[in-house]
C-alpha cells in the first residue's frame, strides 16, 4: 500500500525540481507580467509537456538517442536561437506593457509553444531530467519495486503543475502591485536573462560542433 507521506514527498520533489530560475521561469515571469495569469500558466504548461516527454523517454529507457553528438549539437544551437529570439522580442516589446489585463500581441498558443520549445530543446533540461529523474526512478525501483513507478512519476508531474500555477499567480500579484515603469524594467531584465542563456547555449553548440571536426 502506498504511503501518503511518500506521495506528498514526491509532489514536493516535483515542485522543487521546477523552482530553479532558468529560461522557462524567466519566460513565465515575462509573459505573466505583460499579459496576466493565463499567459504565464500556458508557458508553464508547454514546458510541462516537454518535461513529460523527457520523463517518458527516461521511463522507456530511450535516453541513448539523446547521447548522439549531432542531436546534442542541434539542441544547443536551436535552443540558443529560441532563447535569444525570445529575449530580444521581450525587450523590444517592453514599451507595449500596460496595467490593463487585455491580451497583448502574444497569443496563448504562441506562449504554449514558447514554453514547450524552450524546454524540449534545452540540453540543460535534458541533462537535468536524465540525471535527477533517472536517479529517482532507480531509487524508487530499488526501494519500492517497479509497480509504483508510474504513480510516483505522476506525483512528480503534479508537483510541476503546482509550481506552474504558483508562478502564474505570483506574477499576477506582482502586476497588481507594480507601476508601468517597474513592469517594463522587469520585462527588460527577463529578456536580458533569456539572451544570456541563449548565448551560453549557442557557445556550447558551436564548441561542440568544432570539437566534432
Amino acid at each position: 500500500m502506498l504511503s501518503t507521506s511518500i506521495l506528498i514527498s514526491y509532489i514536493i520533489l516535483g515542485f522543487t525540481l521546477a523552482a530553479p530560475i532558468g529560461p522557462v521561469n524567466s519566460a513565465r515571469l515575462d509573459k505573466g507580467i505583460k499579459n496576466g495569469f493565463w499567459h504565464a500558466w500556458i508557458v508553464g504548461a508547454g514546458s510541462m509537456i516537454a518535461d513529460g516527454v523527457f520523463m517518458l523517454l527516461v521511463y522507456l529507457g530511450m535516453v541513448q538517442f539523446l547521447g548522439i553528438p549531432v542531436v546534442q549539437i542541434f539542441l544547443w544551437l536551436f535552443g540558443g536561437f529560441v532563447l535569444i529570439y525570445s529575449g530580444i522580442e521581450s525587450i523590444k516589446n517592453a514599451n507595449t506593457i500596460t496595467l490593463s489585463y487585455s491580451r497583448q500581441k502574444d497569443s496563448l498558443f504562441k506562449c504554449f509553444l514558447t514554453g514547450f520549445i524552450m524546454s524540449i530543446t534545452s540540453p540543460l533540461s535534458i541533462l537535468f531530467w536524465l540525471g535527477i529523474y533517472g536517479s529517482v526512478l532507480a531509487k524508487t525501483a530499488q526501494t519500492n519495486g517497479t509497480g509504483s513507478l508510474l504513480i510516483y512519476s505522476s506525483m512528480i508531474f503534479l508537483g510541476l503543475t503546482f509550481w506552474d500555477v504558483f508562478v502564474a499567480a505570483l506574477t499576477t500579484g506582482f502586476r497588481k502591485l507594480l507601476n508601468v515603469k517597474s513592469l517594463i524594467a522587469i520585462s527588460i531584465v527577463s529578456g536580458a536573462s533569456l539572451i544570456v542563456f541563449g548565448l551560453y547555449f549557442g557557445y556550447q553548440g558551436i564548441d561542440a560542433l568544432l570539437s566534432e571536426r
